[in-house]
């Protein structure tokens, strides 16, 4: 499985942004899961919200696409970037809060290396609780 120096090498992310903190299991081409450890610190809780800190939906389907990236790109060619292109069917299930570990599991469906084009089935788990699931479309380019 990639290492952070590795997440590092192959996501443009970067703080405040990275949301992937290890990959757990990882087959290129294929089938990535990463984790995410939610803490207080996040800089989001602070303004979602102050009484009741939940983390953002946009922001559990994000660190799904970086998972999907890491998925789809080959580490050994990090030249290449990959962009969101499309969420299909997203729904939320639990509300995420600091102290939760978000598993997230990120599979590809359909490739298209000609076209740039991968459509993935994405599903975060908080234990064995399902949070949030999307089919997410992910579009490589420079």
């Amino acid at each position: 499985c990639p290492g952070f120096d590795a997440i590092m090498k192959i996501l443009p992310h970067r703080y405040p942004f990275l949301l992937v903190d290890r990959v757990v299991q990882y087959e290129q081409g294929k089938q990535a899961v990463g984790m995410k450890n939610v803490t207080i610190n996040d800089n989001f809780f602070t303004g979602h919200f102050p009484t009741r800190p939940i983390m953002p939906g946009v922001l559990i389907v994000e660190a799904l696409a970086q998972v999907g990236g890491i998925a789809m790109m080959d580490p050994d060619d990090p030249k290449e970037n990959f962009f969101f292109g499309g969420i299909d069917g997203c729904k939320f299930r639990k509300p995420v809060v600091p102290g939760d570990t978000l598993m997230l599991k990120v599979a590809l469906k359909k490739m298209n290396k000609r076209f740039g084009v991968a459509k993935m089935e994405a599903k975060a788990f908080v234990g064995e609780d399902l949070v949030c699931e999307a089919e997410l479309t992910l579009y490589m380019g420079n």
